[in-house]
């Protein structure tokens, strides 16, 4: 009888490891999550120009996922790609992001009701630990804890609903109102606590982990109604260059 063909080993050399071997998928990943991260915290300010190796130099990653990455933040309209001028970070238009307010009113409502009617006891434990934790440290999160806690909980939330085409409509969405959230926080004349964004995220957390649909909507659309009362306050009082670095701070401030 035949004996069966071995598969060929690769042959390492004595005291030396065998090369790891990469997934070009998670460097996409984390090419997209580092430069998220950026837009987020305004790091990449809005209205800025740069060009890939900039953003190649800021995250410390080649050409390839990056430039598979900034292709996702163009479809996302979060990256405008300018030929022969190379990229630009989207300038915040403030009326154009309350409109989409409106899309992510109706699709955060019919994933957090999904997520409320088919959590399992794994997802409900770990949003009850996660409500824990917010009760506990309610009064001390900084921003960036807290935006750190709040991917998570979106996470947690696409994860119960358990439908994966609602992740990719909305993530950017997410990162839109998530920078809106940062600049809020950090520049308004007045300095605001994260309080009432911490109850709201409390709210649907807990509708959510007891399998309460109906309350879970309302809770989310007064989170939404908490995001909408943002937008007054910033029309009237934000400073422009903020949202996009091109205008000129007046009298040169």
């Amino acid at each position: 009888m035949a004996r069966r063909a071995q598969r060929p080993q690769l042959v390492v050399a004595e005291g030396a490891q065998a090369p790891k071997r990469r997934n070009r998928v998670n460097l996409f990943e984390i090419a997209y999550q580092r430069i998220e991260e950026m837009l987020v915290t305004c790091e990449l300010q809005p209205g800025r120009f740069l060009s890939l190796q900039d953003l190649q130099a800021l995250t410390g990653l080649g050409r390839t996922p990056i430039h598979h990455a900034v292709n996702q933040l163009a479809a996302d309209t979060l990256i405008i790609i300018r030929p022969r001028h190379g990229l630009q970070i989207a300038p915040i238009d403030l009326a154009r992001e309350r409109l989409l307010l409106r899309l992510r009113r109706d699709l955060e409502r019919f994933v957090i009701g999904l997520a409320a009617e088919r959590a399992g006891p794994s997802h409900r434990n770990q949003m009850l630990h996660m409500e824990r934790l917010l009760r506990e440290r309610r009064d001390t999160l900084t921003l960036p804890e807290f935006n750190t806690l709040d991917r998570r909980i979106d996470g947690m939330v696409l994860a119960a609903a358990g439908e994966p085409f609602l992740e990719h409509t909305l993530r950017p969405l997410h990162t839109i109102f998530r920078r809106i959230g940062f600049i809020y926080h950090n520049h308004m004349p007045r300095q605001i606590g994260l309080s009432g964004t911490i109850d709201h995220h409390l709210a649907v957390l807990n509708a959510i982990a007891t399998r309460h649909a109906e309350r879970a909507t309302a809770a989310s659309d007064a989170l939404i109604g908490f995001v909408d009362g943002m937008f007054d306050e910033m029309e009237a009082e934000i400073d422009p260059s903020l949202l996009d670095c091109s205008v000129e701070p007046l009298l040169g401030a």
